[in-house]
């Protein structure tokens, strides 16, 4: 299940070491998560449902939803797609009925960090953010739960459209490696802390105006436990993807898709070698054309809409490659006794409905949902920020301003966690509330001709056709932070 040969990666898998599952000897890479180490290895059930005991596999593939939790070293609940591979770790699927640990959970003491900002995320919002408030003097600590920054961008081999303030030309998997090595270089200066494998797992009120956060942080499966105190708080926490509601949504072999870009992308892993794609825009086009990139099949994409929703000139790679787009086609059912094995697809009417006798049966091993992002907004509500469902931002989104300030003091927000949109647009909002952050606890460096600056760069971004929906619901959030006041 390696991808062998890549058209623009260059995979250094390493040297193979052993581990453990179900007591059966298997061999991955250091390079691997505990979940792409069995993916590669022809395991795609990890766990099981709890009422109907049927089989889970992978599906977002950054810890944000439960299908990959595992026993590991004796610890429960372990997401192992976010979990990194160590050699001769033992790992099993949890049992059906819940028991005690086989093993202590280890944690070390408490420790204590003070700093002025604190940038939950270290996506393309979370990375520029930090970048900007480092330029205004504040002190940073940057947390993520993943194994390395960049977020989306290190699945991004396409290269990005706009102007040379967009990075327009670049690959995103480069623009994660040039904002990681600024933010190193900042690092090796002691002016940034860097915490990845690490989670912010709750919030506390500060004294004096601050800040409390408490944080977990994740070394070879022992933990440490950090209290953290921030004088302004920036969350750049993403987003999480959507399910489709139909028979056999379940079913191993039924991914995201953004866990599909992580598997090949991130640690060159086939998620399988036939796939449907389901959703015609920007998102589902571009990983079609990566997954033919990797050598994977995609036998057509589905999109219910009547048009295509993505750039055409991304539907035009895949046509030229001999891929279907099927606009009024979605997925009826998706068939397989542990695991994808096809699915029905069904015509829709104009009224979304399927038209009778249009069922056509495909044989495939992987299903790929491309069909929208829900904003990540726990910690903001834990926080309590004021937060209202905007259709047009992906969600229930916090309320903020043009500094992308929300309703309670000091805490910001950017990127998709503040609605959904495009990497270029994250940055730019990254950029904004970072420099806003810093701007509000008393660092000034022409922070008033950077954020207009910034501003100005968004507001072109979002012209055209394709920004009319994040521009509309921009508008709303900001009309409704402003009816709060």
């Amino acid at each position: 299940m390696r991808i062998k040969k890549h058209p623009i990666l260059e995979f250094e898998y390493g040297k193979k070491i052993p581990f453990y599952f179900n007591l059966k000897k298997m061999e991955g890479y250091p390079s691997d998560s505990i979940a792409s180490a069995l993916h590669a290895n022809g395991v795609k059930t990890f766990t099981r449902s709890l009422k109907y005991d049927r089989p889970r596999g992978f599906f977002c593939g950054i810890g944000k939803c439960s299908s990959c939790l595992m026993r590991v070293e004796g610890v429960p609940n372990v997401r192992t797609c976010i979990a990194p591979l160590k050699k001769g770790v033992h790992v099993e699927m949890q049992d059906k009925f819940a028991k005690k640990p086989s093993a202590e959970f280890k944690r070390k003491t408490k420790e204590l960090i003070s700093t002025d900002i604190l940038v939950v995320g270290a996506g393309p919002a979370g990375m520029c953010a930090s970048i900007e408030a480092l330029n205004q003097g504040a002190r940073v600590v940057l947390v993520d739960e993943n194994l390395q920054m960049g977020g989306q961008l290190v699945k991004q081999t396409h290269k990005f459209f706009g102007s040379k303030h967009e990075k327009a030309g670049t690959r995103g998997i480069q623009i994660a490696v040039d904002l990681e090595k600024e933010l190193r270089s900042q690092e090796s200066k002691g002016k940034i802390k860097i915490m990845l494998n690490s989670t912010v797992i709750g919030y506390y009120e500060g004294e004096k105006g601050k800040h409390k956060f408490a944080l977990l942080k994740r070394d070879d499966y022992e933990e440490s436990l950090y209290e953290v105190n921030v004088k302004a708080v920036v969350f750049s926490t993403g987003a999480m993807e959507n399910m489709l509601l139909f028979p056999g949504n379940d079913l191993p072999g039924v991914y995201g898709a953004g866990a599909v870009q992580t598997l090949m992308n991130v640690y060159g892993v086939k998620p399988g070698d036939k796939v449907v794609m389901v959703g015609a825009g920007n998102v589902g086009l571009i990983v079609s054309y990566q997954l033919l990139q990797a050598g994977i099949k995609v036998d057509r994409v589905l999109e219910a809409m009547p048009i295509i929703g993505g750039y055409h000139v991304h539907a035009a790679k895949l046509r030229r490659c001999g891929v279907p787009i099927q606009t009024s086609h979605s997925i009826k059912e998706v068939y397989g006794k542990d695991k994808v094995e096809g699915v029905i697809v069904v015509k829709l009417d104009k009224n979304w409905q399927p038209v009778p006798g249009s069922e056509e049966k495909v044989s495939c091993d992987t299903v790929c949902l491309a069909v929208g992002l829900t904003p990540s907004t726990r910690l903001l509500s834990q926080v309590g920020v004021e937060m209202e469902f905007v259709g047009e931002a992906g969600g229930f989104v916090a309320l903020h301003d043009e500094d992308m300030k929300t309703t309670v003091p000091n805490v910001y927000v950017a990127g998709d966690s503040s609605g959904i949109e495009e990497a270029s647009t994250a940055m730019i909002e990254g950029k904004i509330a970072g420099v806003s952050a810093a701007f509000s606890i008393g660092f000034d460096k022409n922070a008033k001709r950077l954020k207009k600056q910034y501003i100005e760069e968004l507001e072109r971004l979002r012209e055209g056709p394709f920004g009319e929906k994040p521009r509309v619901g921009k508008n709303k959030i900001k009309k409704l932070f402003e009816d709060r006041k």
